[in-house]
């Protein structure tokens, strides 16, 4: 139960990090969006998209091969030898990080000029490439961080890093604004690199103390096979990643290419992509905090069971994971399909937000799930796997955008969109239920949550229209959206999806307790919450 507790503090600690950092988010990009307009912010949107193969390049999977590798190492009774692990691969983040960075500033006027089709782009993507080298080493040290179970030092550092990029952006925006899209753009970028700058250097600064803390200096000062262990999991990692950023690449470049091919000009496509991916999506993804904090935990939890060969446990952790990510989504969605007009009137006035949060609202369930999947699978060793799916995702992506957006416009890049993530999602739990055999529980995770989810909406809506709450604007929205949850989480314990087992369990992530683990292979019950238990005992 102590992994369990470690676990349920450092993602919450995360959480509360990455919903913060989230919320001045989404408002900074509110102020942004509104300020600049939907199609500086659809030009920006496609420039990311170029940034982002531009970052794979750099990063090369060295996130999860040091998660990986530090984690086998301490788990095997070597932590000595995480330093040797460490300074391996800075070398390697640092070697293609500096590439990546030479190859985008070299061509950001060829990718400006005839990928993106917009020459006030070139000198953006210069600037974004300075940041390449940065932001791979910081996927070393935060790697690091997650492995040693120290999470909250990233989550400090990434708080560090909104506030700063808020700061100089703000700034830049007040001195460049006057000069139109492109000096923006530019402000954009520059805001982002300032504060990658810093957080680089306080992330350095805090993995030395770390390692000088912690880390004992290993007796035996033979090579060992660190080096071919990261080479092992980012190698694999990195080439496939490649291809899937490439084709995501392609595919973002088509898009307005295909709007404008359907009848849109250039500056209603760019606006058309702007609100979908700058004003629509941060708000979808912005209770993914909670998911992606536990999910980016799992990766070295996982991985230790792993290595100790303890299947009842991954069995057990997968059917938690699972059921807590389904309550969450579908909660979620049903709050923003209920009360997206108002979410869209609130936080970007005269715009489409509004429309398109409801249609992409049904995706959270699946995108929420996929992504604490796809953690799993990097943390039993099945990463080759996850990103071939991705590859084949990414690739029916870009025939589908080719084939539908020129026909139906917009209609078509949100069918793209369904079909895409719903193939990613089904083949990843499919191929996660044949190599871990956990079971099912389709009625108690999906059905039965979809209902005390449309209850919970329904009731809502009738019993606050006949109080007088005078409140209006956020007020109002606030108070709408908590008495949904309130009565959601009430019909999830009225039907049996949150029983007295699962509050049991909580309420054992709240205080010490000895506990013998059963030995039952599993059903739940039987296990009960000791089974997220280390199979030796630790060291304290």
């Amino acid at each position: 139960m102590k992994q369990a507790r470690q676990i349920f503090w450092n993602a919450l600690l995360l959480t509360g990090a990455s919903l913060l950092m989230r919320t001045v988010g989404v408002a900074f990009q509110v102020a942004v969006s509104n300020r600049a307009g939907a199609e500086a912010m659809g030009l920006f949107s496609l420039m990311s998209g170029v940034y982002g193969f531009a970052l794979t390049l750099a990063t090369s999977g060295i996130h999860l091969g040091v998660t990986r590798v530090v984690t086998e190492t301490v788990s095997q009774g070597q932590p000595g030898r995480v330093r040797a692990v460490v300074r391996k691969a800075v070398a390697y983040a640092l070697t293609c990080g500096v590439l990546a960075s030479v190859l985008l500033a070299s061509g950001a006027h060829f990718i400006g000029v005839h990928w993106l089709k917009d020459a006030r782009t070139v000198s953006s993507l210069r600037l974004f490439a300075l940041t390449l080298p940065l932001i791979s080493l910081s996927s070393v040290f935060s790697g690091y961080f997650v492995a040693m179970r120290r999470s909250y030092k990233n989550a400090a550092v990434q708080v560090l890093e909104q506030g700063a990029k808020i700061f100089f952006t703000m700034y830049l925006l007040a001195l460049l604004s006057s000069g139109g899209v492109e000096q923006i753009l530019a402000a954009l970028v520059m805001g982002g690199a300032a504060s990658e700058l810093l957080s680089f250097l306080v992330e350095w600064l805090l993995l030395e103390l770390d390692k000088r803390r912690h880390l004992p200096k290993p007796a035996d000062q033979t090579a060992g096979n660190e080096g071919r262990k990261l080479i092992q999991i980012t190698l694999p990692m990195a080439l496939t990643a490649y291809i899937r950023s490439g084709l995501v690449t392609l595919q973002h470049i088509l898009i307005p290419e295909g709007l404008r091919n359907s009848g849109s000009s250039h500056a209603a496509s760019l606006a058309a992509y702007g609100s979908i991916h700058s004003m629509a999506m941060p708000i979808i993804l912005y209770p993914a905090a909670l998911i992606s904090s536990f999910s980016g935990l799992l990766i070295p939890t996982m991985a230790d069971c792993q290595v100790q060969n303890s299947k009842r446990r991954i069995r057990y952790m997968i059917s938690r994971v699972w059921s807590l990510s389904m309550f969450f989504s579908i909660g979620v969605a049903g709050i923003l399909i209920c009360f997206s007009g108002e979410f869209g009137d609130l936080l970007y006035p005269g715009t489409e937000a509004g429309h398109y949060i409801r249609v992409l609202a049904p995706l959270i369930p699946i995108m929420y799930i996929d992504t604490a999947t796809d953690a799993i699978l990097k943390g039993i060793g099945e990463q080759v796997y996850s990103m071939n799916v991705n590859i084949a995702d990414a690739l029916i992506s870009v025939v589908m955008v080719w084939l539908l957006i020129p026909r139906f416009g917009i209609t078509g890049y949100l069918i793209t969109i369904y079909f895409s993530e719903c193939f990613n999602t089904v083949l990843s739990i499919t191929r996660l239920l044949c190599v871990t055999e956990t079971p099912t529980k389709l009625l108690k995770w999906v059905y039965k949550p979809l209902l005390c989810i449309v209850g919970a909406t329904c009731a809502a809506r009738v019993i606050l229209n006949f109080v007088d709450l005078q409140a209006s604007g956020v007020a109002a929205l606030v108070l709408h959206c908590a008495g949904t949850l309130l009565l959601y989480l009430l019909f999830l314990i009225l039907t049996g999806c949150v029983d007295r087992e699962d509050l049991q369990w909580f309420g054992t992530l709240f205080h010490r307790e000895k506990e013998e683990e059963p030995e039952a292979e599993y059903p739940e019950r039987a296990a009960g919450p000791s089974v997220l238990r280390r199979g030796r005992k630790s060291p304290d």
